[in-house]
């Protein structure tokens, strides 16, 4: 369908060496969209490029704020444009709210929130001479719900869907739609490693999601088209949850 139909759009993926930042290209890239992949790990992100095909890869950390800036540029340089970013990437820390330091603290937010902050800024200005743009950011189910495990995490992931709705009021008249995904328990490294650091979450996750499982990272891939292609036009500042029915149980 032409609504869905991304070829000849341009689009950054950060983190989108692996996990759902892959998910989400590997639509990206099936629905015509040509892809830049970035991430700190050159070896991943070069693999993850050989597999979407059209896709090229950049190697950036993204809590350089000089670095990001410079990364998607040089993405809009390379692609030839920028319609599309994917503010996907993120890392945890699992301690205790008393157990932080304060370098874990900014390590947590920089890479989750700032870079997000930073990196749409700078897409901003490709977006505006193009007549318009998309940006996805990636939010959390801690967006929505606490846990003693997850406080830098978790504030950073709040703070991306209070991002989200800033930009989207700032930036709607000049076509530039911003929303956010919340995904659910996703099998991902990152989940992985959270099932070894926290007993018994596999099994309350299954408990509580009415889908009865865990997502895969191929599950958000529909959701990124939709919100990076002409379907969505009229939508802007929105969260949604693609969790399995996760969030919606009392």
């Amino acid at each position: 369908m032409s609504l869905f139909d991304l070829k000849g759009k341009a689009a950054l993926v950060t983190g989108g060496n692996g996990g759902i930042g892959l998910g989400m290209a590997r639509g990206l890239a099936a629905a015509g969209a040509k892809v830049a992949i970035a991430g700190r790990d050159a070896r991943k992100n070069s693999l993850a490029a050989k597999e979407l095909g059209n896709a090229i890869a950049l190697e950036c950390d993204l809590k350089d704020e000089k670095a990001t800036r410079a990364l998607v540029d040089q993405a809009a340089e390379k692609l030839g444009r920028l319609d599309i970013l994917v503010n996907n990437a993120g890392i945890n820390i699992r301690k205790t709210p008393q157990e932080y330091t304060l370098e874990e603290w900014h390590e947590v937010l920089d890479t989750n929130l700032t870079s997000a902050f930073v990196a749409s800024q700078a897409a901003y200005l490709h977006m505006k001479r193009a007549g318009g743009g998309k940006i996805v950011n990636i939010g959390s189910m801690m967006s929505i719900f606490g846990a003693a495990f997850v406080a830098p995490y978790g504030a950073s992931k709040g703070g991306i869907v209070q991002l989200t709705r800033a930009l989207a009021c700032a930036w709607a008249r000049e076509r530039i739609q911003v929303n956010a995904v919340l995904p659910g328990w996703i099998d991902t490294a990152l989940t992985r490693q959270a099932r070894k650091d926290v007993s018994g979450l596999h099994e309350r996750v299954l408990a509580r999601t009415p889908a009865g499982r865990w997502g895969a990272p191929e599950d958000l891939a529909g959701v990124a088209v939709f919100l990076c292609s002409s379907a969505s036009d009229f939508i802007t500042g929105t969260a949604i949850p693609v969790d399995g029915g996760y969030s919606v149980q009392g």
